[in-house]
């Protein structure tokens, strides 16, 4: 049986379906990634990221959740989480 390839750099595009669901400017979400989990970040990173120029390390993946509230499995993998991680 053939493994599936998860292709990697995916999340980008859900932080910004939940960033723009929630009304919010990448500076917005840049500062409240900044203020709350003292990450670094300013809006051309967030840029890169949702563009998938930039991959997302694990603790902005858990900084992003909380300042987009959602959770890390949706970022990741969307709606369609595979079973083994569920």
């Amino acid at each position: 049986m053939a493994r599936k390839r998860i292709i990697p750099n995916t999340c980008g595009k859900r932080i910004k379906m939940a960033r723009v669901g929630r009304d919010m400017k990448q500076v917005d979400l840049a500062a409240a990634v900044s203020v709350d989990s003292h990450i670094e970040m300013d809006q051309n990173v967030i840029s890169a990221i949702e563009r998938g120029v930039r991959h997302v390390k694990d603790i902005e993946l858990l900084a992003f959740c909380d300042a987009l509230g959602v959770k890390p499995l949706w970022l990741m993998f969307g709606d369609d989480v595979p079973e083994k991680y569920r």
